[in-house]
């Protein structure tokens, strides 16, 4: 069908090729809309039940690389798949939507979509699947070893206490102590104190 090819035209750009034809025709199938969008830092993607008139509506951030892109297109299809079978009254991440999730994501987990080291974390990971793979830490460190412009850059936690580090401009924190997930930083030159989630992606001040 037309549509369908349209969708593979669109996808190619942003998940794995072998992939590509049966998420465009779960779209079409589905029967939602997927929008691309900017990056956001506080959330991969979403899902949006057909509300006042308005059709399932899917989102993704551009900026995934295309195993973390498809893994989280996959969470939200499971998300409008829990919902039509179940309605709006059940748990967003609950068993209902654990099983759909597992359901839709096995069949990809093989090595012509994931690399092995992908596959083995997902896996594990979906032996209880939660609402992000931020939540996962393996998995979420493995994801993001194939991202694109990541040299020199590394997780928060993994570096030693009191190390000086930079985000994403040119603000250098020293980091303090751990505070449950998050780790008190002080900036360096306003002395003020700043909580940075311990699976955020900085670089060494002292790193070439």
């Amino acid at each position: 069908m037309e549509q369908i090819e349209r969708n593979k035209a669109i996808l190619k750009k942003y998940i794995p090729e072998a992939a590509v034809g049966q998420i465009a025709q779960w779209v079409y199938t589905f029967d939602f809309k997927l929008k691309i969008k900017k990056k956001r830092t506080s959330v991969y993607g979403d899902y949006r039940p057909p509300l006042n008139g308005h059709n399932h509506q899917i989102t993704v951030n551009h900026d995934l690389n295309p195993y973390a892109f498809l893994t989280t297109l996959i969470h939200e299809i499971a998300h409008l798949s829990a919902w039509k079978k179940h309605g709006g009254a059940i748990q967003s991440h609950g068993k209902e939507w654990k099983h759909e999730y597992r359901s839709l994501l096995s069949p990809f987990l093989h090595e012509s979509v994931y690399p092995a080291d992908v596959i083995a974390a997902l896996k594990e990971y979906l032996l209880n699947p939660s609402a992000t793979v931020c939540t996962d830490r393996k998995l979420f460190k493995t994801l993001n070893k194939y991202n694109t412009g990541n040299d020199g850059m590394i997780f928060l936690e993994d570096l030693p206490y009191r190390s000086t580090f930079m985000t994403g401009g040119r603000e250098v924190f020293v980091k303090g102590e751990k505070r449950r997930t998050r780790y008190l930083c002080t900036h360096v030159n306003t002395r003020r104190q700043y909580l940075f989630h311990g699976m955020a992606q900085v670089k060494e001040a002292n790193a070439g």
